[in-house]
């Protein structure tokens, strides 16, 4: 016996198909479309926020093109009966693949490069202006070091054969005057709103990463380097330091609180812990 399709259901089920695809594509887009960043506090953020919203733009855009026209090559191709000649020549295909590629390269990786280079100089390359904080954090498992310079703003020595997990995780150097007045935290940070942060990064075991998704910081720090970061708070607030870098079994809970407050409390909170 053999069993045959009628035309009807064959269009149907073309239609289907070719729904299907642009319904996906509509779908996948309009889910991209919801703020996936938490509330910016930084300056700098703004064009990080920007970048990342005209990639989401444009690769969407780009997406639910191809989504359509995969839909439309459904439902064009579905409903012929016999197998056609190729529509171009493979050389054609080839040269037209390789355009489009480079179209969408052109386009996501310039806009990228246009918003994203003023944020890199303004991040990376730009000095430290002279008014600002100076945070030194030294990284470990599974928590953060972090000293001030003190009133004299200037830190002390520290010497590597001098560490002692117990009495000076940091190896400060008491022979050297000037670091008798550093402040020593641990995972505490404290900052005053709008004023410019440089904080400077060392690691003693492994590779960490220093990461405050509310302030767009996010920096690796590497044993043997000392990377150095610059940006500037501009909402009061407590947020989350996290360590984005699997760094063992303690990882998840190397957790910091940074928190962001006007210049008279920054002040207080750094006297009272001088007292200490």
């Amino acid at each position: 016996m053999t069993h045959s399709t009628s035309p009807k259901r064959g269009v149907l089920d073309v239609w289907l198909v070719s729904l299907m695809f642009l319904l996906l594509g509509a779908g996948i887009v309009l889910y991209g479309r919801r703020d996936w960043l938490p509330p910016l506090a930084s300056r700098h953020g703004a064009g990080i926020d920007d970048m990342l919203r005209y990639l989401l733009f444009t690769t969407g855009s780009l997406l639910f093109v191809a989504f359509t026209a995969l839909s439309w090559l459904v439902w064009a191709g579905g409903r012929r009966h016999v197998v056609t000649q190729r529509v171009a020549a493979a050389r054609t295909e080839v040269v037209v693949s390789l355009l489009l590629g480079m179209l969408m390269a052109a386009v996501a990786e310039g806009g990228v490069l246009a918003i994203g280079m003023p944020v890199w100089k303004e991040y990376f390359e730009a000095a430290a202006p002279p008014d600002a904080v100076q945070i030194d954090v030294t990284a470990q498992q599974f928590f953060w070091n972090v000293r001030y310079p003190g009133a004299d703003g200037v830190f002390g020595r520290v010497r590597n054969e001098l560490v002692d997990e117990a009495s000076n995780p940091v190896g400060l150097d008491s022979a050297d005057a000037r670091g008798a007045d550093d402040i020593y935290l641990v995972n505490q940070f404290i900052v005053p709103v709008d004023r410019p942060v440089h904080i400077r990064l060392h690691s003693k075991d492994m590779i960490h990463s220093f990461f405050l998704p509310h302030l767009r910081v996010k920096q690796d720090v590497i044993p043997g380097m000392t990377p150095e970061i610059t940006f500037v708070p501009t909402k009061e607030g407590t947020y989350e330091l996290a360590c984005a870098e699997l760094c063992g079994l303690g990882h998840y809970r190397m957790q910091g609180i940074f928190k962001v407050v006007a210049q008279r409390d920054y002040e207080r909170a750094l006297r009272e812990e001088a007292s200490k």
